[in-house]
């Protein structure tokens, strides 16, 4: 019969870890653990998350054999290194070694905690210095008895089933800045229409993908129908990592443009065919087009309002696409759920002229 692993489940407040620190019963670097590489802005995401009580991945510790002369146990770091290393390199810095200012120091980023941003844990206010502390993390610990090879055998069994992470996941593992907070900000304020509108499938939304359309067409506001779409995206959230100055306006334009998609045509969206990401994307060019105008300045402007003949040109393509009466090249050009700038200005040209494209109007864009 196989043997069970010993694995006790526990929590450890972030002072356990301190005081483990102070008497140098943690090893936090052992051999198999990759170096600290985390960025200045993943460790404001951390500290922030710990404010805020949230949720952080399991932490695993492997028990070592007791010190015979402090008569104390020793525990070393399995994984979660660059997690312990962060809050104590943010609240008792003195306590690693091989502390580095360049590599270690670090503030809350303002793009994370507006309140807080710039502050070192001696700035913070004591009921924010006491939340951190009193922050559980749950750990599970190996026995002393289990070798390296059993821990990296466990490891290569519990990523074995995961995912390959996909361009957006990845995006969201590398930036912790100003773009990224607003984008998932973005796409978390429309959640509840992203899903009664069903553009988005629960399994979607669980791999980012609502984010990653959200990006998409902030990304048009700035650049319009670009074919750069995955090399677009990664720019964009590095360009604004750091500094954002038209963020407050991007997110303005956004939900004025989402307000108004709900107002239109929201009660009968998860029906239409604009339900489609490939024809939601032109829709929302429309909407956005008629407040604001394509490719206008993002500085602060007032809203233009829908007019009327505009809403009928969007229900009027809708009818024709639900009826499969629009154009062969139309109908052709949606079923290929493409993203190139020349498909997404056809569609969006065919729901600005209310269905007219092909019958000798011509492209607007």
């Amino acid at each position: 019969m196989i043997k069970p692993y010993n694995v006790t489940k526990t929590v450890y407040k972030v002072s356990d870890f301190i005081t483990f620190m102070k008497s140098n019963n943690l090893i936090l670097s052992p051999i198999f653990q990759r170096r600290s590489v985390w960025s200045k802005g993943a460790k404001s995401y951390l500290i922030d998350t710990i404010i805020r009580g949230l949720p952080i991945p399991i932490i695993f510790l492997r028990e070592q054999k007791s010190d015979l002369k402090s008569l104390e146990a020793k525990r070393e770091v399995v994984d979660g290194q660059q997690r312990i290393r962060t809050v104590i390199s943010y609240i008792a810095p003195n306590l690693l070694k091989d502390f580095n200012v360049d590599r270690d120091e670090f503030v809350i980023s303002r793009s994370h905690n507006r309140d807080l941003s710039n502050k070192k844990f001696s700035e913070l206010e004591d009921d924010i210095k006491q939340r951190i502390l009193d922050y559980e993390f749950s750990v599970h610990v190996f026995p002393a008895g289990m070798d390296d090879r059993e821990i990296l055998q466990i490891f290569t069994r519990m990523n074995s089933t995961s995912y390959g992470l996909n361009p957006q996941e990845l995006r969201n593992a590398k930036f912790f800045g100003e773009f990224k907070t607003s984008a998932y900000n973005l796409a978390a304020v429309q959640l509840n229409r992203w899903r009664s509108w069903e553009v988005f499938t629960e399994d979607n939304i669980a791999r980012m993908n609502e984010v990653e359309f959200t990006s998409e067409l902030v990304h048009f506001m700035f650049n319009g129908m670009s074919t750069k779409r995955k090399k677009g995206l990664d720019k964009i959230y590095e360009d604004k990592d750091k500094e954002y100055k038209e963020r407050n306006e991007i997110e303005r334009r956004f939900q004025t443009v989402m307000d108004s998609i709900d107002d239109i045509i929201g009660n009968e969206l998860q029906f239409s065919p604009f339900n489609q990401k490939t024809w939601f994307y032109p829709l929302f060019g429309v909407i956005y087009d008629s407040h604001f105008g394509l490719n206008s300045s993002l500085a602060k402007k007032t809203i233009n309002k829908i007019s009327s003949s505009i809403i009928k040109s969007i229900k009027d393509a809708e009818e024709l696409i639900k009826q499969r009466k629009a154009p062969n090249e139309i109908l052709g050009l949606s079923g290929r759920r493409t993203t190139d700038a020349k498909t997404r200005k056809a569609l969006f040209d065919f729901i600005k002229s209310g269905g007219q494209i092909g019958k000798g109007a011509k492209h607007s864009i």
